[in-house]
């Protein structure tokens, strides 16, 4: 797995992202691929589960916004992203990253995001103890 790999699955999820309907996940993901919103929640588990988080997540496929990525590294199946989405409707500029594991046909079993906000603290607000 290399760069090229990974740069086709990012621009095929952001198609898929500005697609109605959720079929194009099943050329993006296995039947049983996990997917994590974020590294503390509990992941999302199979095209089902994967579809039900995206419908959620989105507006629709006429949803205003930009995304830039750079592939940050490559080993073996796995690729790291750093991402930043800008969405139209508020301005409001994400950045993530995002730990991609493909498999031999190009569709991830392992999808992980690290999203950060603006405006959020970057460290826990207070620790229990």
């Amino acid at each position: 797995m290399g760069r090229a790999e990974i740069a086709v699955w990012v621009a095929a999820y952001e198609k898929a992202w500005r697609t109605a309907g959720t079929e194009p996940l099943a050329d993006l993901f296995t039947p049983d691929a996990t997917y994590s919103a974020a590294p503390f929640e509990e992941p999302r588990r199979g095209l089902d589960d994967i579809a039900e988080l995206w419908e959620a997540e989105r507006e629709g496929p006429d949803e205003v916004f930009t995304i830039d990525s750079e592939i940050v590294a490559v080993e073996d199946d796995t690729g790291v992203v750093r991402v930043e989405v800008t969405y139209g409707s508020t301005g409001t500029t994400y950045r993530d990253l995002w730990i991609v594991r493909l498999d031999d046909t190009g569709r991830c079993f392992h999808f992980e995001e690290w999203p950060f906000w603006p405006g959020r603290p970057r460290v826990a607000e207070e620790r229990p103890g």
